[in-house]
This record gives C-alpha cells, structure tokens and sequence, in this order.
C-alpha cells in the first residue's frame, strides 16, 4: 500500500530498519555516537516529528541501509506467520527475521505494480476441503493440474512456486530455523534459510512444506500435528506424486537398496529419509522395515550427511528479472532499480549494461 504522510512513511520505515538489525531505541542512540538522542528517536518512530540530514546520516549509517529507504512510500505487512524452528528463537531475532523478509516482498510488489502484473493470487484448491492427511494427495493432483506441471520431477522448486504466484525470500538465518510462511497484503510468501543451500532436498521439501500451509490452511479445520502431518505429505506428494512412486517402488517391498534410494533422490530431488517415509504413508513398506531404516539412518550417520549429492539448481531470479525489465523498459529509473535490488548504483549500471 502507498503511503503519503512523510512522518508516517519515516516512522515505518525507522521503525522497520531498527528491528531489522534486532537493536532497541537506546541501543540505536549509542550506534549514532549519541547524535541522535533516545527521546528523539521515539518521537520519529511515533511521527511526532522528521530529521533533518544531520540525524537522518548518521541514522543511515548505524542501520545499514541507504537513504531513500526511509522515504520508500510502499509498504505491506506480514500476516499469518509461521515459523518452522527446531529450537526455540529470541522475540529480536524472529522480529528481525520478519522485517527483513518484509522489506523483500515490498520491493517485490513494488516492481510488480509498476509493471501493471496482476496481482491477484489464484487459489488452485478453492472448493476443496482437506479433512485428514490423506487428502493431500489430492491436493496435490489438483495443484499440479491448475499449476500445468504434469507428474514429471520438478526441476526447479522455486521457479515453480513463484511462476504461480507463491513469492519466496532467502534469509540469512541460523540452522535452528527453516523458513516460515505467510501472507503479504493477499499475496502468499514462504522465506527460507540461506543454510539450506548446502542440502538442496531438504530446501525443496522445505519450500513445498511451507507453501502446503499456505494452501491447504484455508480449506481445513486440521490443526497441530494433524496439519504438520498433513503438510508434510503434501510436500512429498509435490515432489513424487503417488502415482510415479508405486510405479518407481514396484509395489510392496520388505527390503529396499541403497543404491535404489540414492537413484531415486537424484532423480526426485527428494532426500532419502522423505523417500522412506513416503513410502510408508502409501503403504509400500510397514512400519517394522520404516524403523530398521531410521535406526540406520541415525547410526550411519546420515542423518548429518546423506549419501548421493543432488545439487541441481534451486532458486528463482523473478524478482531480478522484473526489476531488469522495468528498469530496461523505463517504468522506473536506474536509482530506483538498485534501490528495489538494494545494491549500489554502479553495480546496477553493470547488470543492465547489456540491454538494448
């Protein structure tokens, strides 16, 4: 949404850059060397009044971030966030993780309203109702039907989501966190930490995790574990739906070869523990041969490092894209591209060198 009233767009934006780097009002004080006073700083936060450039510098330089992004009028709020941690995360750092990834989606947005994109999301489940863990797998046939993605392995997790209107943010985060989800005015978006880079089918399960709770969420009453459950079968599902496996699994089995799993996991994208677990929500294995797997997954020491190394790639370049074309196209300027790419001018003035 736009925003008019230049105290209301600096409080925002102060307020957004502070939480950004997990700092409070004081501790914000002494990074300026004391030129800007604790009391002055509330006053801007609540839009009682705006700095001048001998504040607005040194406020700039102690947040990290350039001068027009305190005057940046675009803004949306995150709504509905979930985050997947494995341990618990300090109130800073989940509201630092958040500003950032809001900072990204505005952007995002910005560029596609400049460029007149639709913006409305359409949900490929609408009418659909999901009322056990089971049901996934038919959501799953209905989004890669309304998505034209076939039963072929995904090549791209990210591509994927973001052609169809999922918007997704990298985060530097530690390994405690995964992602979360949520919603940026209307628009669904999944941020994911940059350390899943270094295990590319965990990302891409990841990824597909965060978007089932973005859609399915709507259409069912599950809750807790049963939703967990639910999402995670979703994610497996989007990556080998039941079909190809049974046919790649070749039915029932007491006994599965590693190089079976590896071979699968290269192909599939898919890591070999989900494969497994796979495998015995669609009954192709029982629960006694699931465990001897898991017992040896642990003392083998996969569960640090698995064997076979996927490493297609994983990430989509939407967003630069569009600020490229916009850019190219003059919908906006060359500052406000660097801006919205948040990198410095003459390293913009080289990536949009080669167009025409």
């Amino acid at each position: 949404m736009q925003h008019n009233d230049p105290k209301e767009i600096f409080a925002r934006r102060l307020e957004q850059a502070r939480r950004m780097r997990g700092l409070s009002l004081r501790a914000l004080s002494e990074a300026t060397g004391g030129k800007v006073s604790h009391n002055a700083l509330h006053r801007y936060e609540r839009g009682e009044m705006m700095p001048g450039d001998d504040v607005l510098i040194p406020l700039a330089d102690a947040l990290d971030r350039p001068l027009d992004f305190f005057f940046r009028p675009f803004s949306v709020k995150l709504t509905g966030v979930e985050f997947r941690k494995k341990t618990r995360m300090g109130s800073k750092t989940m509201d630092a993780i958040q500003e950032q990834a809001a900072d990204f989606f505005e952007r995002y947005l910005e560029v596609e309203q400049a460029l007149g994109l639709p913006g409305e999301f359409l949900d490929p489940l609408v009418g659909f109702s999901v009322r056990a863990a089971e049901d996934a797998e038919t959501a799953e046939k209905l989004v890669r039907s309304k998505w034209g993605l076939g039963e072929d392995p995904l090549p791209n997790v990210m591509e994927a989501l973001e052609a169809n209107g999922i918007k997704v943010y990298e985060v530097e985060a530690a390994e405690r966190l995964d992602g979360f989800s949520g919603w940026t005015d209307g628009h669904p978006v999944v941020a994911l930490a940059a350390w899943l880079n270094r295990d590319l089918p965990r990302k891409r399960f990841t990824a597909l995790h965060e978007a089932a709770h973005l859609l399915i969420h709507p259409h069912t009453k599950l809750r807790g574990k049963e939703l967990e459950s639910c999402c995670h079968r979703f994610a497996g599902a989007m990556l080998i739906p039941r079909e190809v496996f049974v046919r790649e699994w070749g039915g029932y089995r007491h006994r599965i070869s590693l190089e079976e799993l590896v071979d699968l996991k290269l192909r599939y994208g898919m890591s070999i523990a989900a494969i497994m677990r796979r495998a015995l929500d669609l009954g192709l294995i029982d629960g006694s041969t699931y465990k001897r797997f898991v017992i040896a997954y642990k003392s083998r020491g996969w569960h640090n490092q698995e064997p076979g190394q996927y490493c297609r790639a994983e990430k989509s370049t939407r967003f630069e894209q569009l600020v490229l074309r916009a850019t190219a196209e003059e919908f906006i300027s060359l500052s406000k591209g660097a801006a919205l790419l948040d990198v410095p001018l003459e390293q913009f003035r080289e990536k949009i060198s080669g167009f025409a």
